[in-house]
């Protein structure tokens, strides 16, 4: 449990139970307990008070973990974040911008604790090489073929139609405001299991 002031935490996931479930249980690890249920609500969230981790699962509708995070490396390097996702049998997904990844029930509370307090400790380690603002946004194809992006500065969302192969390092310019947007193009299908598991 955290001595001296409580440390804040946000968990982001779009099903309320997992959420409520989530909250309950790091409140009895010490922690204040903040939640959203997607990416746009947890930005609201940071124009409150900005948490010290965030925990998020990677598949929600309007925006994905994936892109919350790619806006959190840009503005907010210095918070911690971890990933949670049942749709990747266990594989950490490739380019993944989180400090670390856990497979819904797949993982025991206290290895999820031990990571909270490890980031807590010492904060996020960056990879020299990722930059704030060279942070790519990770995207999977929808089922018509396309990517849904949202841009890292305006946040707003547009679709890009899938004219190249593999899922390399790819940028288009943002029809709002024009800024660069790097991408990693996941060309596997995600399976969405009914899987439910709570932090």
């Amino acid at each position: 449990m955290p001595a001296g002031f409580n440390y804040r935490l946000l968990v982001v996931d779009n099903d309320p139970r997992v959420l409520e479930t989530s909250a309950a249980i790091l409140r009895q690890q010490g922690y204040e307990v903040r939640t959203a249920s997607d990416g746009f609500a947890a930005l609201a969230e940071l124009r409150r008070s900005l948490p010290d981790v965030i925990i998020s699962d990677l598949s929600m509708p309007n925006m994905s973990g994936f892109e919350l995070f790619s806006v959190l490396r840009r503005r907010f390097p210095q918070i911690g974040v971890i990933a949670l996702s049942a749709d990747y049998n266990g594989v950490h997904p490739t380019g993944l911008i989180a400090d670390a990844f856990f497979t819904k029930g797949d993982y025991k509370h206290e290895e999820l604790f031990k990571q909270i307090a490890e980031l807590l400790k010492r904060g996020p380690i960056r990879a020299s090489s990722i930059s704030p603002d060279t942070a790519p946004v990770w995207v999977p194809k929808n089922e018509r073929g396309y990517f849904v992006v949202t841009c890292p500065e305006c946040l707003r969302s547009f679709s890009i139609p899938d004219r190249h192969s593999g899922s390399e390092l790819r940028e288009t310019s943002c029809l709002f405001c024009d800024a660069t947007v790097s991408y990693l193009a996941d060309l596997r299908a995600v399976k969405k299991p009914i899987r439910r598991h709570a932090v």
